[in-house]
């Protein structure tokens, strides 16, 4: 028993809990904007051992939501990785979209600075839900269940149109990522984690040696679905008006980032 330990039995009072461990191994969860990162990344950290996966390389974001302080230089960012987006075990979390690696690739290897990073990548089945659900959020600035919403909503079949566009390319983004690499990420579907989450959790627990499984806490996990019957009558009015199976969409489509 350590000095500490004896001075703190002796006294009556609790021994004091150990420090965190540095991180020394993590994910990043590769996805989408509208995949249902949020969510997942919020499951994820409500077990308390797979670090806190947020979009540390957004500075904007994390000054909203986190702290009106947060740095924009990618190394500083990388800080906060590994102390705000870790857990007490040493294990660091984060969510990463095509853009936001682009952001900081001129600045920083990322995969040299932030140790042992194991990739997941989460994606969606429903690219059309995926689509109709960034364009909502769009026009009502609801991006999260907990946010106020601040405009209306209104069918836009050509919006939906770009937006499937726009998710297929940040969809074939990351194929190309992990085909040119060789890595092979966590594969998890939106779905999947939808329908039942804790198989999720549990494949990332063992590839980052949490053990036992990690257990997911409801009282974490604040966001709830956001789609509802008029995400059904656009998907529906759209397949109507757009859905034509005789024609093929144009490449050039995929080219324009929004």
């Amino acid at each position: 028993m350590s000095l500490l330990s004896r001075l703190f039995r002796s006294s009556g009072q609790p021994a004091a809990s150990p420090p965190p461990v540095a991180a020394t191994r993590g994910y990043a969860v590769c996805g989408a904007p509208r995949s249902g990162s949020n969510y997942f990344c919020e499951i994820l950290g409500s077990t308390g051992v797979l670090g806190q996966p947020r979009e540390y390389f957004n500075g904007a974001v994390r000054r909203l939501r986190d702290d009106p302080t947060y740095p924009d230089d990618p190394r500083d960012q990388i800080g906060r990785i590994l102390t705000m987006g870790a857990t007490a075990n040493g294990v660091y979390a984060l969510k990463l979209f095509p853009g936001l690696f682009d952001t900081v690739a001129p600045h920083l290897r990322l995969t040299e600075m932030l140790p042992n990073l194991t990739f997941v990548r989460l994606r969606r089945r429903d690219v059309l839900g995926q689509a109709i659900s960034w364009v909502r959020s769009i026009q009502s600035q609801q991006f999260r269940s907990t946010d106020a919403v601040r405009g209306e909503i209104a069918y836009d079949g050509e919006a939906i149109r770009t937006y499937v566009a726009q998710v297929c390319q940040r969809n074939a983004r990351w194929e190309m990522f992990f085909a040119r690499t060789g890595i092979e990420p966590i594969e998890v579907l939106y779905e999947d984690i939808a329908a039942a989450p804790q198989p999720a959790v549990e494949r990332i627990a063992r590839a980052m040696g949490v053990d036992p499984a990690p257990v997911i806490d409801p009282d974490g996990i604040a966001l709830r679905v956001q789609r509802d019957e008029a995400s059904q009558a656009w998907r529906e009015r759209f397949i109507r008006e757009l859905g034509d199976p005789n024609s093929l969409d144009p490449a050039e489509m995929l080219a324009r980032t929004l």
